[in-house]
């Protein structure tokens, strides 16, 4: 199960994310609030996964909530705004959901939610029992990489892409930030906001 929260301060909406994770078996919601300070107390002292955040909100918005925690869960923005598009996904959001919201739009969202989690926990067993490749989705599969075919890793507006020494570049949605943190610390540095690389090349 996905440990959730939903932060709204509109009350239909925040009802309405409320009775759609209710519907979607593999959420459960740890909490819902109508104000970001609230929220932010919540997640100063409890662990979740996901957080359904809306943006524009009195005295703390979405995005300024967000940048203040010191743990990031994953992310998915729901507001009326498209203009925030770009800066959701600055700060690593994994879906934005327009309002007004629908089931169909927000089950893909949360889905993208589950499939992260599951190749998160697929790449730690991977590397703990072999610590020599990971694994990525790209275009729906899981293709394993070795770590010493990896040239430099380039990031560009939420994407990744992988420059091997014997293969074709493989793109994959993932921050720098996660893959930072997947890829062994001495033999991956990050020369660049956009560009890691391998040590050993």
């Amino acid at each position: 199960m996905i440990k959730c929260i939903a932060i709204d301060d509109e009350p239909l909406a925040i009802q309405q994310i409320e009775a759609y994770i209710k519907e979607t078996s593999f959420l459960d919601l740890q909490g819902s609030f109508r104000n970001a300070l609230d929220a932010l107390d919540f997640l100063n002292s409890h662990h979740v996964d996901l957080i359904f955040v809306d943006i524009q909100m009195p005295k703390l918005n979405g995005l300024d909530l967000v940048k203040a925690l010191h743990q990031q869960p994953q992310i998915i923005f729901t507001t009326a705004y498209s203009d925030y598009a770009i800066d959701g996904f600055k700060l690593d959001a994994l879906d934005y959901l327009l309002k007004p919201l629908d089931y169909p739009s927000f089950l893909k969202a949360s889905n993208k939610a589950l499939n992260y989690f599951k190749l998160t926990e697929h790449q730690r067993e991977a590397l703990s029992s072999d610590p020599h490749h990971i694994f990525i989705k790209s275009e729906y599969k899981l293709i394993r990489i070795e770590l010493d075919n990896i040239l430099y890793v380039e990031g560009n507006r939420g994407y990744l892409r992988f420059f091997l020494a014997q293969g074709k570049p493989i793109m994959t949605l993932l921050s720098m930030k996660k893959i930072e943190e997947k890829l062994p610390s001495n033999q991956f540095i990050r020369v660049h906001r956009s560009y890691l690389v391998n040590l050993k090349k």
